[in-house]
């Protein structure tokens, strides 16, 4: 039996996550959840699932639980320091890391620190500190493995290949729910219309990410990091089906692939029970019935985000932590209806641009870009208001 502590319970890859922990009830135990306000489906996550520390963003509602479950033996702690308190917790085995954005960082720090195993859905740590935690792994003895469906595609095709015979690594993109829509199209786009995904099951901000493919490019620069490819072997196809998740091409001319339904508890599941797999919660994928698998080019002038992410992997050093700094508080507006839809590509590129690189050497260093890079932004939102 493995203990498991979720970080991002009550998030769309927490929920999945705990569904495929009830049907693997025989080998994962939940221990640690740790959530943000949602506190009513926490609720409910701690009736049935009674893990031995919890975590909340806030003390009132940490007061609230340690009062409603004051004759168990729960430990309640709140904001992010009790999610870190969540992933460090001793008798943890394996820490999902699934908090979204930069608020994910620390506690994945220290899920790494602490040598446990990481099933990774949060992508912005390893974009903004992927140094440091490739560096953090080697000396704890942590092992990471990807959650999103991408990275795991790609971790499945590598099992058994040495990184030295690969040619090319392609992460597959739905398109979102523009891919077919004209750049005049895009001008009306709405809020209800970005959140409309035509595969996938998400959290707002990733599917915002999704739609402006800046969610692509975050993974390429998460992909150069989880598995040390090189910049110019990185790829990306639109495959508007989502069967087919990444693509690996070897220097001998075979190409691998992983393909599986368009459901995230099947990654999950992969990554808890690696390297065994268990039996799938879904049906068997049906080739016959899908018919054609499609791959086409991201167009570059509707989608600008996937090439700034391109030159931001390229530049390295701070230019990541900017790139996903700018476009959390770029969609955080769109969000509130502050933006339309093609200005978020148009405030983080312009942040980006504004840019004077450095160095980053710490955790401390990471922070301070990041803050400089949201006020930056900010203040292009207020000027546009």
């Amino acid at each position: 039996m493995e203990n498991i502590a979720i970080l991002g319970s009550t998030g769309s890859i927490g929920r999945s996550s705990l569904e495929v922990m009830d049907k693997l009830s025989h080998r994962f135990r939940v221990v640690g959840l740790a959530a943000g306000r949602n506190t009513q489906l926490l609720e409910k996550q701690v009736e049935k699932f009674k893990p031995k520390i919890v975590s909340v963003e806030r003390e009132e509602d940490a007061e609230i639980f340690r009062r409603k479950f004051k004759d168990r033996s729960i430990h309640v702690t709140f904001s992010q320091e009790g999610a870190e308190e969540v992933a460090s917790f001793k008798e943890n085995d394996i820490v999902i890391s699934a908090i979204t954005g930069i608020e994910g960082l620390k506690p994945t720090l220290a899920a790494v620190d602490t040598g446990k195993k990481v099933a990774l859905a949060n992508k912005e740590s390893m974009v903004v500190a992927g140094p440091l935690i490739r560096d953090l792994v080697a000396k704890s003895g942590a092992q990471v493995i990807p959650v999103d469906s991408e990275h795991s595609g790609v971790f499945q095709c590598l099992a058994k290949e040495r990184v030295e015979d690969v040619k090319r690594v392609i992460l597959t993109a739905s398109g979102g729910p523009f891919f077919r829509s004209s750049s005049q199209e895009m001008e009306e786009v709405t809020l209800e219309d970005a959140l409309n995904h035509p595969r996938w099951k998400m959290g707002k901000k990733v599917t915002i990410d999704s739609a402006t493919l800046m969610n692509k490019g975050l993974e390429l620069i998460e992909a150069h990091w989880l598995f040390n490819i090189e910049p110019q072997k990185l790829d990306v196809l639109i495959h508007p089906q989502s069967i087919v998740h990444s693509l690996v091409e070897l220097n001998d001319g075979s190409v691998l692939a992983q393909l599986s339904p368009t459901d995230m508890r099947v990654p999950i599941q992969y990554a808890l029970t690696y390297p065994e797999r268990e039996n799938s919660l879904l049906p068997s994928l049906d080739l016959k019935k899908i018919g054609n698998l499609e791959f086409f080019a991201p167009d570059d002038e509707k989608f600008p985000l996937l090439n700034l992410a391109r030159l931001a992997l390229d530049e390295g050093a701070s230019f990541p932590i900017v790139l996903n700094a700018a476009n959390e508080v770029a969609v955080d507006a769109f969000l509130q209806k502050k933006l339309g839809f093609l200005e978020i590509s148009e405030i983080v590129s312009k942040t980006v641009e504004s840019h004077q690189k450095r160095d980053v050497h710490s955790l401390e260093d990471i922070f301070l870009v990041n803050r400089e890079a949201r006020q930056m932004a900010r203040n292009l939102i207020e000027r546009r208001s």
